[in-house]
């Protein structure tokens, strides 16, 4: 039951991000801003810091494809973007100390890095033409506020399951 707990509980998320924006009240959202959850790539960086990077570098792959596949034209581009994200936050908090204000502050600039560099590809290819500060208002900034907001309640029990999912494993 726990080997196939996690693959289930991150699918779950991969899943929740996909209906989450259609749960929102549009009327609020919708007209002025683009909300993008990134919950999926949240939990996998708690996972790499506080459990293990080796597996969560593993599901960025696999997650990572199946966003590609599901979600965009172009096959690669989180499959490549998805580990890398994980390895850099991972590689980030073996310097800084790894308490909840960091970890969520590396998360979100991670997550920020993510988005603008997504934009950066979609902008270069031409699927996007909107200019870098229209961006940063109407989808980059209300991604960070959604994401801080999921960590900040999600932080602390992931933590401990992930921690706690370490130590068994390690027994």
């Amino acid at each position: 039951m726990r080997r196939v707990f996690l693959p289930l509980l991150l699918f779950l998320f991969f899943t929740i991000e996909s209906i989450f924006v259609q749960l929102l009240p549009s009327e609020y959202f919708m007209d002025k801003y683009i909300l993008v959850p990134r919950f999926l790539i949240g939990i996998l960086m708690l996972f790499a810091i506080y459990g293990k990077q080796k597996q969560a570098v593993i599901y960025g792959f696999v997650f990572g494809l199946l966003f590609d596949i599901v979600y965009t034209e172009i096959i690669g581009v989180y499959l490549f973007l998805f580990p890398l994200t994980i390895v850099m936050v991972s590689r980030l908090m073996r310097v800084f100390h790894a308490n909840v204000l960091v970890a969520i502050v590396a998360i979100l600039a991670a997550i920020s890095a993510l988005e603008i560099v997504i934009y950066k590809l979609n902008n270069f290819i031409g699927i996007t033409e909107m200019p870098f500060s229209a961006f940063a208002e109407v989808r980059l900034l209300p991604v960070i506020v959604l994401n801080f907001v999921f960590l900040a309640v999600a932080f602390y029990p992931f933590r401990r399951f992930f921690e706690k999912l370490a130590q068994d494993e390690s027994l």
